[in-house]
């Protein structure tokens, strides 16, 4: 080839690269005219689901992206955290406004020494299993919603993901005995939790909670009580419910579905806690002479008397029938 036909060659080939050039960049842009991950998702399928093959009989275990996950996880990270934070931190500033302005609420009467038996070992037995059980349960699920934004950067990783494996096995075993102690407080207590005519009256006294002197009277359980026992019996059942859901999520059903117990789950779970919270501050620092029902079994009878006046005369009028005696003596 003569000099004059490779300069030929060469000018033909600048040539050709000027002009198509511009056309290949208006088509390809790697930036804004790029194709969206939402388009690409949409020419996947209607849910944008991208599927492998797997060999387990959960053909569902396949499915390694689906982008309607994003509004579930944005409603998990805010709203539910949200929520459940609120509802904690919400009733503890409730309960500590409470005890500085009422303080703690004591017997007016003053301790007698003469107990009575409130509680048998075996209704100790279960209130006492579903407590432990579900304050260990309430920790560790709420280290799942809130431990990486707040105890991850206080222990380490290491130490936080030890924590997290251990509470993941504890929240997956010990579901399983507060099931049982759950139906077993349901037998024992149910028909006593019934609520009456006697209730409504307890509710205008507000319990005597806020007032010095009031004692609305009560049998076994006054209104406050029954609302914490269906609070705990409902939202128990709806956490072993949807906890059972995800612990075998192949019976659970489609991932919406499981999307749908974790949610429920969660939100459950903060309210009963809530409840929870205020349930033992009555049990422990918020009323004299409460604790003993569930820690000795026995109550002192003057402060039976003033929360409780109406169970203490069946009690009574019981055991005289019986030719038994009352009250015995604390030692």
């Amino acid at each position: 080839m003569s000099y004059l036909s490779k300069i030929a060659a060469i000018l033909s080939l600048a040539f050709a690269v000027a002009v198509i050039a511009p056309q290949a960049r208006a088509q390809v842009n790697p930036t804004a005219e790029s194709v969206s991950e939402d388009a690409l998702f949409q020419a996947l399928g209607t849910e944008g689901v991208v599927s492998g093959r797997v060999s387990i009989p959960d053909q569902s275990a396949g499915n390694l992206i689906k982008p309607v996950n994003k509004d579930w996880a944005l409603l998990h990270g805010n709203t539910v955290v949200t929520l459940s934070v609120l509802a904690v931190i919400g009733m503890l500033a409730l309960l500590t406004a409470f005890y500085v302005i009422r303080g703690r609420i004591r017997v007016d009467s003053g301790l007698s020494g003469r107990t009575i038996l409130r509680f048998n070992s075996i209704e100790r037995f279960a209130h006492w299993t579903l407590a432990s059980t579900f304050i260990i349960l309430a920790i560790s699920g709420m280290n799942l919603i809130i431990g990486k934004s707040v105890i991850l950067p206080v222990l380490g990783e290491g130490a936080f993901g030890t924590l997290s494996a251990w509470g993941k096995i504890a929240h997956n075993y010990l579901a399983w005995p507060f099931m049982v102690s759950l139906a077993l407080i349901f037998v024992l207590w149910v028909i006593e939790n019934i609520p009456n005519k006697l209730d409504m009256e307890w509710i205008k006294l507000g319990g005597g909670l806020f007032k010095k002197g009031v004692h609305p009277p009560a049998k076994k359980f006054n209104a406050g009580q029954k609302v914490i026992f269906w609070s705990v019996i409902v939202g128990g059942a709806a956490l072993s419910y949807t906890g059972f859901m995800l612990l075998f999520p192949s019976i659970a059903g489609s991932f919406t579905d499981w999307q749908f117990y974790q949610l429920i789950h969660a939100l459950v779970a903060a309210g009963l806690s809530a409840i929870i919270i205020a349930h033992i501050y009555i049990g422990s620092v918020g009323m004299e002479g409460a604790f003993d029902a569930m820690g000795s079994g026995e109550v002192d009878e003057n402060w039976a008397k003033e929360h409780h006046s109406l169970w203490v005369e069946e009690v009574k009028g019981g055991k005289s029938a019986s030719g038994k005696g009352a009250a015995t003596p604390a030692e």
